[in-house]
């Protein structure tokens, strides 16, 4: 969990898809977008885990992998090594920010940067905390980005 960093979504969706994963009446009462699992999805599952849900996403036509999306963090954050690999350095915005994590250890951000990222092709910009500090994954997804793309994440599924 992280808390800090922004604090109005400010991304713009520009380009829906749609989805359904249902079968007969029920998909009937839906919008044609919901998507929704049942047992049968769960199927393929060999044994009960408890994972983390991490994602890819494009960025420049550049897949960015291990992308933790993270329900109870209130920034969408990137590490500054991935934003120096693509060369976009110069595109941060030096608004440095506190940012506090589980146990409320400080980390000072080097700026905020605004980034197209396309995920099921759908592209969002989106609003990015940019940190050099040490982390298991490249970027952290967090309720402002899923909010934004209106998810509803599952990592039963």
């Amino acid at each position: 969990m992280i808390i800090g960093g922004a604090d109005d979504p400010q991304c713009a969706v520009s380009k829906q898809t749609k989805t359904s994963a249902t079968e007969g009446s029920a998909q009937q009462l839906l919008p044609e977008e919901t998507l929704i699992f049942t047992e049968k999805d769960l199927e393929a599952m060999g044994e009960p885990h408890n994972d983390a849900l991490v994602t890819s996403f494009l960025l420049n036509n550049t897949r960015i992998k291990r992308v933790l999306v993270d329900p109870s963090s209130s920034a969408n954050i990137i590490r500054s090594g991935v934003i120096e690999q693509l060369g976009l350095l110069s595109q941060i915005n030096t608004v440095p920010r506190i940012l506090h994590s589980f146990n409320m250890i400080e980390e000072e951000t080097k700026g905020e940067i605004t980034l197209p990222i396309n995920t099921s092709g759908m592209t969002q910009s989106t609003k990015f905390q940019v940190i050099d500090g040490d982390m298991r994954y490249n970027a952290l997804l967090g309720r402002p980005w899923i909010h934004d793309m209106r998810a509803a994440p599952s990592t039963l599924h």
